[in-house]
């Protein structure tokens, strides 16, 4: 199959949000896709998450609230052992869900399974943060009702979560019971067999230790089984609907329920607001957590709902200003740039010195593991948008360091080896040839730390927090690499992005990624010499980091004129991928991976990346070689791969082919296109598709103290807008076919490069530039039947899918 028919195949009934440039929209309800639709409309601050679940709580696809930070830890068996295997890991937990109002009409529950669903709509406007949903239902038993419902967590209050929940009687009087509630430890179905993305189940993590209810309040305190982490949860309500309404109050230890009963006429509306807060801890008391609930439902309830939601918006006003990126001539890709970036934002806001995960907190995928994907994808997004959100996930790094030291000395190492794969800190990968060996995290955290630097000129961010994760991993290297006869530095049996090989030497990224660190490192303590030595840092040693980054080797093919991925790469046997069945990919679930180690195929952009993230160590020449010789090898069995390659396809000129990748990276979830979107959104992905249109078709290089953009634009794109906070400074870029314009919207005076000249741009003075336009180049080919969809025809197709609001059905 072809990727065209993988796109027409998508393009049929499995596509149920219509297409609107600032909201996703979903219209009537397909009880077979729950899952996927959780995840879409997901709601998140960093903190909390919770997925779109029905409020009635069934049908459900994935239950799933979580926190950051919560989870268990679960056996890692070994058939045979060895020295420095994890012993255990950590798994994302389903904690106490208070999204629940159950719904029942003249004792009919409000199931959706039953009766007839005379309408359904969700929709989630990325300007609001609120996720909406309308339906009208009439009973088995002949009654009618409307039901709407408004789910936010809140941005500004980052303990808070809330619901308002309307029922109104339509053909006569009904008699409403609704029960708003907190439970804990719910039945979760089972993930799908064999596939190692999927999250693990853990059943009934949570120990009840206190519970309370009384009034309009509820409050359930618990504990994990194995880690330790005590998990309170907390509701209060306010109710308005007619003169007579009856209210109960109950809990037991998995439970707390607050009970509203009324008889409403035609007409009639009762409506309930759920404040929910959460608070956990593993070293504080149990007073002390409950306490925290207690006060967050009480400044919640202050602030009341209309205040809540005048929070989100105000908050979302400033955030768009900032960080909107604009399309003209695809409305689909507008849509969907906006929805990564909204979900992006979720994922990191409000995280504070904690993980970002590579699902975020929108489903257990990966069980709530962050990955390299943060620093590598998700940071760059962030750190010209919202810096706050990258100074706190650096410093999280900076808190799991002990934790790094010892696992460098565990494994016989200097400074600091990070995980792979981690929820707190430790290492959780199993796997130690795409785990351990994967050193090149560290090298992606200190470039995440010094672009932040460069990006704000955050100097006591450098000096506190950066200076030392820079020092460690240099110290790492250092360590890891040695110095052959020749005096080249080597690093060796190392795995670098791709996960279809691995035990390598010398593979390309990870020793440009190394030789940058050794050099950041350098200059920082240069430039904070008394915090450098008090980290133990002398001239030698930062001789010797420079040394070793100006002797870094990098392997070349004079032969075929291309980098090798690694040492020997361009020796091995091409996978045969004619003969490869399209059922068989990800090919990781078909094939043993000691054969995928040994052929050339290309699970993600590798070789390609490296070329992203360090072009000024290729020619323009071997830019073009290199793309089109890993092109025929890559498989993109990785979401992280299309956005990589629709860079690189950009800055060689085949522009048609960017689009593609772009949009591929972009509709990652909207279109399911990995076929996991239930287990939750791939973030890594939706920055991406950020990436792929500011640093592919914007051309933009951030690697030195000056901003480096090369502009141009494909057929389909008629014009792209972006800004960046750049030191405090808000800079916009407009670029249509002809020319491109730089505005200093905030600030005073900026300097950067275009197309290789110098651009100075003042307030007040727009600077508007030729955009160079390349010459056209024939197109790469992939493996067979792993092409990207062409966007081209696509791209034409979305404007007769526009809606213009959550009150008009998609055209057909």
């Amino acid at each position: 199959m072809t990727g065209q028919e993988r796109q027409e195949r998508k393009e049929g009934h499995e596509q149920p949000f219509a297409v609107d440039p600032w909201q996703v929209a979903e219209h009537g309800l397909d009880l077979t896709s729950l899952a996927r639709a959780e995840s879409v409309f997901a709601l998140s601050n960093g903190h909390i998450g919770l997925r779109a679940n029905l409020d009635e709580g069934e049908p459900h696809g994935l239950p799933g609230t979580y926190l950051n930070g919560v989870f268990e830890l679960r056996p890692l068996p070994y058939g045979e052992g060895g020295y420095g295997y994890p012993e255990s890991s950590q798994s994302v937990i389903n904690v106490t869900n208070g999204k629940i109002v159950r719904l029942l009409v003249d004792d009919e529950p409000f199931d959706l399974r039953y009766g007839e669903l005379l309408s359904h709509r969700r929709w989630l406007d990325f300007r609001e943060g609120l996720l909406r949903r309308s339906a009208e239902w009439t009973s088995p038993a002949g009654r009618t009702i409307k039901v709407d419902s408004t789910r936010l967590v809140s941005l500004t209050q980052r303990a808070v979560a809330a619901v308002e929940y309307a029922v109104e009687a339509v053909d006569g009087p009904v008699r409403i019971v609704l029960q708003s509630e907190l439970v804990a430890n719910e039945q979760l179905p089972g993930g799908p067999e064999g596939d190692p993305r999927a999250a693990a189940v853990l059943e009934a993590p949570l120990l009840a230790e206190a519970h309370h209810s009384g009034g309009t309040k509820g409050v359930l305190v618990h504990r994990t089984r194995y880690s330790g982490i005590r998990v309170a949860a907390g509701m209060d309500h306010v109710i308005e609907g007619p003169e007579r309404l009856d209210t109960v109050a109950e809990s037991e230890a998995d439970h707390s329920r607050i009970t509203v009963t009324t008889v409403l006429h035609p007409g009639q509306r009762l409506r309930l607001v759920k404040f929910i807060a959460y608070g956990w801890s593993a070293t504080r008391s149990l007073p002390a957590v409950r306490d925290q609930v207690e006060a967050a439902l009480t400044a919640a309830r202050y602030t009341g709902w209309d205040g809540l939601v005048a929070e989100q918006a105000d908050f979302l006003k400033e955030f768009w200003d900032v960080s909107d990126v604009e399309i003209e001539g695809d409305v689909e890709l507008q849509q969907a740039v906006r929805f990564a970036i909204f979900h992006v934002l979720q994922a990191g806001a409000r995280s504070e010195e904690r993980a970002i995960p590579a699902k975020g907190l929108t489903g257990p995928g990966y069980d709530g593991h962050s990955f390299w994907d943060t620093e590598a994808f998700v940071l760059p997004v962030l750190t010209y948008c919202l810096p706050t959100a990258v100074n706190q996930a650096l410093r999280w790094r900076h808190t799991t360091l002990p934790l790094a030291r010892d696992r460098a000395a565990q494994l016989g190492l200097a400074g600091a080896v990070f995980p792979w794969r981690t929820i707190r800190g430790e290492e959780c990968s199993g796997y130690w040839p795409a785990g351990t060996a994967a050193f090149h995290i560290g090298a992606d955290i200190a470039a995440a730390a010094a672009r932040y630097v460069r990006a704000t000129g955050d100097a006591e961010f450098e000096r506190e927090y950066g200076l030392e994760l820079l020092v460690e991993t240099a110290r790492m290297w250092r360590s890891l690499g040695h110095h052959d006869a020749a005096g080249r530095f080597r690093i060796e049996g190392v795995t670098g992005p791709d996960e279809y090989s691995a035990i390598a030497d010398n593979n390309v990224y990870t020793n440009l990624m190394a030789q940058t660190n050794l050099r950041a490192a350098a200059e920082a303590a240069a430039r904070h010499p008394r915090e450098a030595a008090r980290l133990g840092v002398d001239t030698e040693e930062t001789a010797a980091w420079r040394d070793a980054a100006a002797a870094m080797f990098i392997p070349y093919d004079e032969n075929l004129g291309v980098h090798p991925q690694a040492d020997g790469f361009t020796d091995h046997q091409v996978w045969d991928f004619e003969n490869t069945p399209p059922e068989n990919f990800p090919l990781l679930l078909h094939y043993p991976y000691f054969d995928l180690y040994r052929k050339q195929v290309v699970k993600q952009a590798d070789l390609v990346l490296a070329m992203q993230v360090r072009g000024d160590a290729f020619t323009d020449e071997q830019k073009a070689r290199n793309f089109a010789y890993y092109e025929r090898l890559t498989v993109r069995d990785s979401s992280l791969s299309a956005c990589t390659q629709a860079v690189i396809a950009a800055e060689v000129g085949q522009l048609d082919l960017a689009y593609d990748y772009t949009a591929e990276a972009a509709l990652m979830d909207l279109h399911d296109l990995g076929g996991n979107t239930r287990d939750g959104l791939h973030m890594a992905s939706l920055a991406g598709a950020c990436i792929a249109l500011v640093a592919g078709f914007g051309g933009l290089r951030d690697h030195g103290e000056v901003l480096w953009f090369r502009p141009r634009l494909p057929t389909g794109i008629m014009r792209l807008g972006f800004s960046m906070m750049v030191r405090g400074q808000l800079l916009a870029v407009r670029i249509d076919h002809d020319e491109t314009t730089y505005t200093l919207r905030r600030g005073e005076v900026i300097h950067l490069r275009h197309d290789g000249e110098t651009v100075q741009v003042k307030a007040g003075r727009p600077v508007s530039v030729p955009t160079t336009n390349p010459p056209a180049q024939e197109r790469c080919s992939q493996p067979p039947g792993r092409e990207p969809a062409r966007r081209q025809a696509q791209a034409g197709l979305s404007a007769g899918r526009i809606t213009s609001g959550p009150d008009h059905l998609a055209a057909e």
